[in-house]
């Protein structure tokens, strides 16, 4: 069963187990199951997605059950006024705050602007030998998008030499590998935190939040990272 963290009779929004697809993709066959698929047998209804995650990002994930909402949220999307936040776990001392301001190319190789603002939350530095380095160093930030482009935040953090957690290809390898071998860890730390819009048919402003999954939440532990 999914988790639904809200639910009227307009949208619904679940929280995103890891690795599970939005919907069918023909770079992803190996899959079986879909998060539109789950929702619409779980809540006897259609619905449509009025967003993406990535198969291998967790968290809040907003659906429409009509076509009249589904529009008016994608156009809030397109217009940027829908806040999202992010939370990852990085490799490295991150800096304290930054704003990315980074073009990436689509599929296409269309060059398409890239910006994403975030916050260092907390740091850690553990008995974890890597490399020539006897310590091993992460931060936990907090990211805000401010355009949607694919695995941006993977890219956005990789380009700054901080890569996410777990990540591939984006990530390093040689992280993924220690964390796999050291903590039986592979998977990719970053999470959609919440999600705030105004309501299309309400008129209110709505914040869903989810939370972290077992296993981000068993990677801060080791960490020591002070969770609320």
């Amino acid at each position: 069963m999914l988790e639904i963290l809200y639910q009227d009779e307009y949208l619904v929004a679940i929280n995103k187990p890891h690795d599970l697809l939005v919907h069918q993709s023909p770079i992803a066959r190996d899959a079986s199951e879909f998060a539109i698929q789950l929702l619409r047998d779980q809540i006897q209804q259609k619905v449509y997605p009025v967003h993406r995650l990535d198969r291998k990002t967790s968290g809040v994930l907003l659906f429409a059950l009509d076509k009249e909402t589904n529009k008016n949220l994608t156009q809030q999307f397109t217009d940027k006024t829908i806040t999202k936040t992010y939370w990852a776990i990085l490799r490295g001392f991150a800096p304290q705050e930054m704003r990315i301001d980074y073009a990436l190319f689509n599929d296409a190789g269309i060059e398409q602007d890239a910006v994403t603002q975030f916050k260092t939350l907390q740091t850690a530095e553990i008995q974890l030998p890597f490399g020539k380095h006897q310590t091993s160093r992460y931060s936990l930030v907090e990211a805000k998008p401010e355009t949607g482009r694919m695995h941006q935040l993977r890219k956005h953090f990789a380009h700054i030499m901080h890569p996410i957690l777990g990540d591939r290809p984006h990530g390093c390898n040689k992280q993924n590998k220690l964390w796999l071998e050291t903590h039986n860890m592979n998977t990719m730390l970053l999470h959609a935190k919440t999600l705030q819009f105004q309501h299309p048919k309400l008129n209110t402003l709505i914040t869903i939040e989810a939370n972290l999954s077992d296993e981000f939440n068993r990677v801060a532990k080791i960490l020591d990272f002070n969770l609320p």
